[in-house]
């Protein structure tokens, strides 16, 4: 993977750090950014170096959403014809897919909010697995305020993440939800008083969950993203399946071990995986 124009991506301590690096820009989304973006989670996917991601951005908003000159001529959205119109369609399956790679990657995705989180990057942070805020932080599903339906993830996600009335209402409406608002119907786990004090937040979630063992973090992942989609019975019996396939011993042994000990565990790293496309 060549690297990254749009973002910052380090490593450290098993813990992988995304950076949204155009505040200029108000870190809106282009082309480059969505190639750019799944071509990094195709790499964090496959490479077991990190144990969790958190996504944090710079400047004034976390991003405002879809760059406005997204669509030009070489990507046009033809109303026309039914050729044109079922086109559509194939396109916006694309960029889903690419923030439906935040919500399938193996390990969790958690997001530090500064400023305004607009648009196209409501679509991008209900994908993740965790939130944090800082005071300053707001939600606006900007895409009615500007003749269309959000169509990359906000509104099958939204709902499943706080009531369906106030997604409704923010999605009618297009009015900014704040940090605390969004705190209080369970949008975000915390807000902190600045974007500093929300990425260290993050980071300390992230130090957290890189030192439980890989494989019962990816297990626990889909189990939950399983039992949110299927009824509890077939989650339950999933579930079955899932312990069956994944039970370690000698991982429960370490971890207990490490409590009573009071040190670090320590764990065997994901498989790196292989494609047959590469």
């Amino acid at each position: 993977m060549s690297k990254p124009t749009c973002f910052e991506l380090h490593i450290d301590n098993h813990i992988a750090h995304l950076v949204l690096n155009r505040p200029n820009e108000l870190n809106t989304m282009h082309m480059v950014f969505w190639r750019e973006l799944d071509s990094v989670l195709h790499t964090l996917h496959a490479n077991p170096q990190a144990r969790v991601l958190v996504i944090s951005s710079t400047g004034k908003h976390f991003s405002a959403g879809m760059s406005l000159d997204a669509f030009g001529a070489s990507v046009s959205m033809d109303d026309q014809t039914a050729e044109g119109r079922a086109a559509i369609a194939d396109l916006l399956w694309e960029l889903q897919s690419t923030f439906s790679r935040l919500e399938n990657l193996r390990i969790p995705v958690i997001v530090a909010i500064q400023g305004g989180c607009i648009g196209g990057a409501v679509d991008m942070v209900t994908a993740c697995c965790l939130r944090f805020a800082s005071a300053d932080a707001f939600f606006c599903i900007q895409e009615i305020n500007i003749g269309m339906v959000a169509d990359v993830g906000t509104l099958q996600r939204l709902p499943k993440l706080i009531p369906m009335a106030v997604a409704k209402e923010l999605a009618y409406t297009g009015r900014r939800m704040g940090a605390e608002q969004a705190l209080q119907h369970g949008l975000v786990n915390q807000v902190l008083p600045d974007a500093a004090s929300t990425l260290e937040a993050a980071m300390k979630a992230a130090k957290e969950i890189a030192s439980k063992p890989p494989i019962a973090i990816a297990g626990t992942k889909q189990a939950l993203h399983y039992a949110r989609d299927h009824s509890t019975e077939d989650a339950l019996k999933q579930m079955g399946w899932l312990q069956s396939g994944i039970w370690s011993n000698r991982h429960v042994q370490e971890a207990i071990g490490a409590f009573q000990a009071k040190r670090a565990g320590h764990y065997p790293e994901l498989a790196e995986l292989k494609s047959f496309k590469d």
